[in-house]
């Protein structure tokens, strides 16, 4: 692709109101971006529309060079780098910007989701099941949020790791991430549809999803609310062909509940490394899907295509206080379930010294919050 038709396939891609399948139309209809853009205003005036807000060649060239500066790569969904499973699906992003190992996108794949507010015991199951995935040569694909998809890509940093991310490459989010964002865009790989510079809003965070699943052979949950963004990347999933996984939880606890849901529907139950290893190797090869049709296109081509809404408030940038943020006691209570968890355990995870945890778990259980079990295990209150 030439520099000028590079220029071209941005400008149409960042054409306001023309989503993925309003621009694999166009192109099914015109054969090329700049017959595309050429055809646009005439098609607006059709239908009564207002002329499209066509990107000028000159902001295109200043967004390439602005790429080229931070080190980053965009891929145009045409071009041979362009990651195979992800040209695969429904409505995939005309241009991606890439940042770190591309090759990791060429083997085997596995999305790892969860809750933000994911107990120890879910912590610290992701980061090993992690871990042992990415030693059988899986890439750990996630999206770089608090909770489950952190404790996925730690637990995979080393052996390969892709973070999904909703804004631009450049801007990190959750802001405690920082040091983990710069060290997968060094040892693993970050992907991102949005222009540098992005700020992510609430309707971005599903977007990105489809993404996730998109780049993945099978999409595991790890603790999921009912109405919560993973299992809006499971629905995807599911949409896109792709294998749905889920690890069982206690009924008791509330982060369980849409894990659990999903097993109900017939996600397959993910015990150890050894189940997922299973199912992925099973998996036939992901092909592409039927191009969308070119027939209709004056009805359709100016919509923007709709994504699902957000079912939770913790998908937005405004969010509460990170988990680190709030008081000690309440940063313990936030991790436990009804998986005992030892105290050296929920000192790791809240990074608190181990001594001052111990005193805290007295405190609690003092007060009947928590149960004290043998070994110096702690529990929720309750869970026995």
């Amino acid at each position: 692709m030439s520099f000028t038709e590079r220029c071209d396939w941005l400008r149409l891609a960042r054409t306001p109101r023309i989503g993925p399948v309003g621009f694999a139309r166009l192109l099914a209809r015109f054969g090329t971006a700049e017959a595309a853009l050429d055809a646009l205003p005439g098609l607006a005036r059709t239908r009564g529309a207002p002329r499209p807000d066509i990107p000028p060649r000159t902001a295109a060239e200043a967004e390439l060079d602005a790429i080229d500066r931070a080190g980053v790569r965009l891929l145009a969904s045409c071009e041979p780098g362009y990651p195979h499973a992800l040209a695969c699906i429904p409505a995939a992003p005309p241009v991606i910007l890439v940042k770190g190992q591309l090759e990791l996108a060429t083997k085997p794949c596995c999305a790892m989701v969860g809750a933000r507010n994911a107990s120890a015991a879910g912590l610290r199951f992701a980061r090993e099941l992690a871990h042992g995935l990415g030693s059988a040569g899986v890439t750990l694909v996630s999206g770089l949020a608090r909770g489950i998809d952190g404790a996925a890509h730690t637990g995979s940093l080393e052996t390969g790791t892709i973070a999904v991310l909703a804004g631009g490459l450049d801007y990190i989010y959750p802001p405690e991430h920082y040091e983990l964002h710069h060290a997968i865009s060094e040892r693993g790989l970050l992907v991102s549809e949005m222009p540098l510079g992005s700020l992510p809003t609430a309707r971005d965070f599903p977007r990105r999803n489809r993404l996730i699943s998109g780049l993945s052979t099978g999409v595991l949950v790890i603790e999921a609310a009912v109405k919560s963004g993973s299992l809006i990347t499971a629905r995807f999933a599911a949409e896109q062909g792709r294998e749905v996984m889920a690890v069982p939880g206690s009924p008791l606890d509330p982060r369980a509940r849409g894990a659990n849901q999903l097993l109900r529907d017939g996600a397959h139950l993910i015990e150890s490394v050894e189940d997922v290893l299973a199912i992925l190797e099973n998996t036939p090869a992901i092909r592409a899907e039927t191009p969308p049709a070119a027939n209709g296109l004056e009805d359709d081509t100016l919509d923007f295509i709709e994504w699902p809404g957000l079912d939770s408030a913790d998908e937005a940038p405004a969010q509460p206080a990170p988990p680190e943020q709030a008081r000690p006691a309440e940063r313990i209570k936030a991790l436990l379930s009804p998986v005992p968890i030892s105290a050296d355990e929920l000192s790791r995870q809240a990074d608190l010294p181990v001594g001052e945890v111990r005193a805290i778990v007295l405190e609690l259980e003092m007060a009947g919050e928590i149960d004290l079990l043998p070994g110096g295990l702690v529990q929720m209150s309750g869970s026995s």
